[in-house]
């Protein structure tokens, strides 16, 4: 079973370290949405937006963090789909243009890389950068950081780390 520790760190900053392996899968579940953090294991992946393909390489211990907006079973059976499909089946990352219709439909959203702030104030699907990642309120403001062996949650000291989300690792 992977270890959880929280802590405080520099004042309100609370740092939650979850241990993931690269079978593994990790869930944050909260009152209204789900977020999933598995390793990319080293592979490479295409990123599509309207204009070009860019070709986005990565380290063993980076993240790929996948967000919805709903909780439960089924949320975390679509989530490690996802996953599953962009990592294993080599599936495209898209990138949707500003102001396109699909964006209020999307279901799951992914980013890939060392760091993913999540935030709830961005359109979903619509940011190529791979650093930030549209999730909802109760986890905006969070960041998700790649460390050797698993990943670090980094938190606002609002107590959304430790009172509302329950975290979950199995086998992906």
């Amino acid at each position: 079973m992977s270890i959880l520790q929280i802590q405080e760190r520099q004042g309100d900053l609370k740092v939650m370290h979850i241990s993931i392996h690269e079978d593994e899968i990790a869930y944050l579940s909260g009152r209204e949405g789900t977020v999933a953090i598995a390793k990319t294991k080293g592979a490479f992946f295409y990123l599509e937006t309207d204009s070009e393909e860019t070709v986005l390489f990565t380290e063993p211990e980076d993240l790929m963090v996948a967000s919805s907006w709903d909780v439960g079973e089924r949320v975390m059976r679509g989530l490690a789909c996802t996953i599953y499909q962009l990592r294993e089946l080599g599936a495209p990352l898209i990138v949707l243009p500003k102001g396109h219709p699909a964006s209020a439909r999307l279901k799951t959203v992914v980013s890939i890389g060392s760091r993913t702030r999540l935030d709830c104030r961005i359109v979903p699907g619509t940011h190529p950068e791979q650093s930030v990642l549209c999730a909802c309120d109760e986890f905006h403001r969070m960041e998700v950081v790649a460390v050797p062996g698993g990943a670090e949650i980094l938190g606002n000291g609002d107590g959304n780390i430790e009172k509302e989300c329950n975290i979950t690792v199995q086998k992906l």
